[in-house]
């Protein structure tokens, strides 16, 4: 095939590819046209954004983050650069990987030794490792750390304890929108490591930068911010995750892993090979999959040999207990599991009442409305929006809800609408559901439509397909509280 042929088809397939990043059928036809994937990492680049934080510091004009195969918004608002690589770049190619944009980045969508569904499964059943170091790792430091992420969070950091993370969001300071959803650990006092989305990178260093300038300047108390450049970070995940981090801990019993639990965090010493022992490696117990598991932390001398010790440790009869996972399992986990991915489940005109997040508000931070008293950024709009109109509030006009979904998958943008054809939502994530067979989805549905059980349709190219509003998560999570699985499942009857 000539390249110019190659060329023009491949340029066919990018809004296919910015539209549903991990769709079988798009990822299928730029395998079949060969060299087009080098036209399409070239063209698909990372969103970055050039506007002034200040225009859109409000009501932003355009959804300026896109976690997926990057799209590019409205001209004059983003450029196309070259996309980054992980540590484990040359590692996924060893492995096979399938390399496809993401969120700036040249990230495995699935590995040669099998299929999605395969590795979906094995994540379920033994463990998976997926990189994760596209993420953006912060550390913030300084008497005033608490209280700057306070005001741009509505987390509790105050009472939250050491060694601990909580789910939060980085919110717009007047329209309570999210800016990203983020992970916050906080180390000891005023000391925190937070995480953020690699697709909203450069947003969150330029709203970061401006906020901690106004800080600064309005004399509040020193914060010391720190990006973690070239940072490793992985996601040991899977029933197995435990047994096969234990293998390679220096010291098993220090380590305790029995003890750590579900949002909680250790320092631990791991062993590599030759004989070496990779220090003061942070493992937080938690992950985007719904199953226990870890996410390790580490500077980039420890990286490939953490990762390549955790792969190589053989289970009973040499079978392996862990391989490598990709995009394609990490998002039908992460739907089943009822979990947002940022720029489609979530974006900066959402607030977190609109998305279901309600519980990421602290309950001692649900009265204070003015910044200057110590409330969040939105805190006036958002403590609003959590009393329904029913009983005063201002309520909202629409929520995140789950759908199950008859025929064919329902993908991004497929149309919600009542029995009478009236539109009253939007699919905003959906795929077939390897574990429960049948079709699953994520989206925004009018207020009172919400309930679980509420029957719509939703048009899946054009035509209406039977839909019923379904409690997430979809799928059981197994989030590890210390106690055994069998005693959950058996008090949740």
């Amino acid at each position: 095939m000539k390249a110019s042929r190659v060329c023009t088809r491949a340029k066919k397939l990018i809004p296919q590819l910015r539209t549903h990043p991990l769709d079988r059928n798009a990822l299928s036809s730029i395998r079949r046209t060969g060299s087009a994937e080098a036209f399409l990492v070239k063209h698909a680049g990372v969103v970055a954004s050039r506007q002034p934080y200040s225009s859109y510091a409000g009501v932003p004009p355009i959804q300026l983050c896109r976690s997926g195969a990057d799209n590019v918004p409205s001209k004059g608002y983003a450029t196309v650069r070259e996309l980054r690589k992980t540590l484990l770049y040359d590692l996924h190619l060893r492995h096979g990987a399938k390399m496809v944009p993401f969120g700036g980045y040249h990230m495995p969508v699935q590995y040669a030794d099998q299929s999605v569904s395969a590795s979906h499964f094995f994540t379920r059943t033994h463990s998976s490792l997926f990189d994760v170091g596209h993420m953006v790792q912060h550390r913030f430091t300084g008497p005033g750390s608490t209280a700057f992420l306070q005001r741009i969070t509505p987390a509790g950091l105050e009472k939250l304890p050491v060694n601990s993370s909580t789910l939060s969001a980085i919110l717009w300071p007047k329209t309570g929108g999210i800016v990203d959803d983020t992970i916050i650990t906080k180390l000891g006092d005023d000391s925190f490591y937070v995480v953020t989305n690699a697709a909203c990178r450069d947003k969150d260093l330029s709203y970061l930068g401006e906020e901690l300038r106004k800080w600064k300047e309005e004399g509040r108390p020193s914060v010391e911010h720190r990006v973690l450049e070239h940072w490793g970070l992985i996601a040991l995940q899977g029933p197995l995750a435990e047994t096969v981090l234990r293998q390679i801990l220096a010291d098993p019993k220090k380590a305790d892993l029995p003890t750590l639990l579900f949002g909680q965090c250790r320092w631990v010493d791991l062993k590599v090979y030759g004989g070496r022992v990779a220090k003061d490696i942070l493992i937080s117990r938690g992950g985007y999959t719904g199953e226990d598991g870890f996410e390790i932390s580490m500077p980039p001398q420890d990286t490939v040999d953490v990762t390549e010790a955790l792969l190589n440790f053989p289970g009973p009869d040499r079978l392996p207990m862990v391989k490598l996972a990709g995009l394609g399992a990490r998002d039908s986990l992460r739907l089943e599991a009822g979990l947002c991915l940022y720029g489609h489940d979530l974006d900066d005109t959402t607030t977190p009442v609109e998305g279901s997040l309600s519980w990421i508000i602290a309950k001692e931070r649900r009265t204070e409305t003015d910044v200057e008293k110590g409330a969040f950024y939105g805190a006036d709009v958002i403590l609003k929006q959590l009393v329904p109109k029913s009983k005063g509030g201002a309520g909202v006009e629409r929520r995140r809800i789950g759908l199950t979904v008859e025929g064919a998958p329902a993908r991004e943008g497929a149309k919600i609408v009542d029995a009478s054809g009236e539109e009253v939502g939007v699919v905003t994530s959906g795929c077939p559901s390897p574990t429960l067979d049948k079709n699953i989805a994520m989206g925004y549905i009018k207020d009172g439509l919400h309930k679980v059980g509420t029957e719509v349709d939703v048009l899946v190219r054009g035509k209406p397909r039977k839909a019923v509003v379904t409690k997430m998560p979809f799928v059981p999570t197994k989030y590890w509280k210390g106690i055994p699985q069998e005693a959950v499942d058996r008090d949740s009857k």
